[in-house]
């Protein structure tokens, strides 16, 4: 066989895959799955909380620093300086911007002020106001009398254009007589008022699986919080840098995507030996490498 048949030979059998591969992506669905697993997270917030030893004493250059680890958007709390770190609402946003970060939503006591606090949300563009902890010790009737809270505070939230949201520990999925309460609030909840944020650390704590709740609920949970779980943990709070425990991220996000979620906020609660912002830089780097 002649070089020149050989060569013709091996183009045309190019062209031929060419053309069956891009008849194979044309097919619906095929897009969307097939480089699934490629696909790099575009953007991943920090719960401020991470930081609570060191945010209060310079709330500017801490969050300048969060922003260059790659962070694109910002969970605050309600803590010593309220949700906004000693700057109005509006300053508090135009620094987010300057930075090239979004605040989306805030952990805050929704039993003080809570008209205001959501008000001063909503015109900043925040999407979440959020119930951060319920405690231990709690019946399934209180759990009922959350639900109720919840729907009325979400009414108030709709009104002004943002979302109400539970942000869960281990408590709601620890079984009172049989009955989780996580159920109950889901189901006497009005999915148009009323979000969840699942803290997957205290979901794996207490032994449960994320997935199967995320499937159980679907679009019910739009945002999550990604902190690991230090391998033999024996306590209940035992946290470590992302990536160095025991709970399967890239598995666990991939479906979370699947399942409606749309904000993945990292959160931390002890560092190994570092500083909070070792950890913060450290957890950023592990998030930018996640493809789900």
């Amino acid at each position: 066989m002649s070089y020149q048949r050989r060569e013709f030979l091996k183009l045309s059998s190019g062209f031929a895959s060419a053309i069956a591969f891009s008849s194979i992506i044309g097919k619906p669905g095929f897009t969307d799955n097939f480089f699934e697993g490629a696909k790099k997270l575009k953007a991943f917030g920090l719960q401020l909380y991470s930081l609570r030893d060191v945010l209060p004493n310079d709330p500017k250059g801490i969050l300048k620093q969060v922003a260059s680890f790659g962070y694109k958007q910002i969970e605050s709390y309600e803590g010593p300086k309220g949700m906004f770190w000693g700057m109005t609402n509006i300053e508090f946003k135009k620094y987010m911007d300057d930075l090239g970060m979004t605040i989306i939503s805030s952990h805050c006591d929704t039993t003080k002020d809570f008209e205001k606090k959501v008000a001063d949300a909503a015109a900043i563009g925040m999407k979440w106001i959020m119930f951060p902890y319920e405690g231990a010790g709690k019946t399934i009737d209180d759990y009922k009398k959350y639900a109720e809270d919840f729907n009325k505070k979400g009414e108030l939230c709709k009104r002004n254009g943002i979302r109400f949201a539970f942000h869960n520990h281990d408590f709601s999925f620890r079984a009172i007589n049989g009955i989780f309460p996580e159920d109950i609030l889901l189901q006497n909840t009005d999915p148009s008022l009323v979000d969840f944020e699942m803290d997957m650390y205290w979901v794996v704590t207490p032994g449960q699986d994320p997935v199967a709740w995320l499937k159980k609920y679907p679009k019910r949970f739009p945002l999550v919080h990604v902190k690991d779980r230090t391998k033999g943990a024996t306590a209940t709070a035992d946290t470590c840098t992302l990536g160095r425990g025991s709970i399967d991220y890239p598995s666990i996000l991939k479906e979370a995507r699947k399942q409606g979620v749309q904000y993945y906020i990292v959160e931390q609660e002890k560092y190994e030996g570092t500083t909070p912002i070792d950890s913060a830089r450290d957890d950023a780097e592990y998030m930018k490498k996640l493809s789900i």
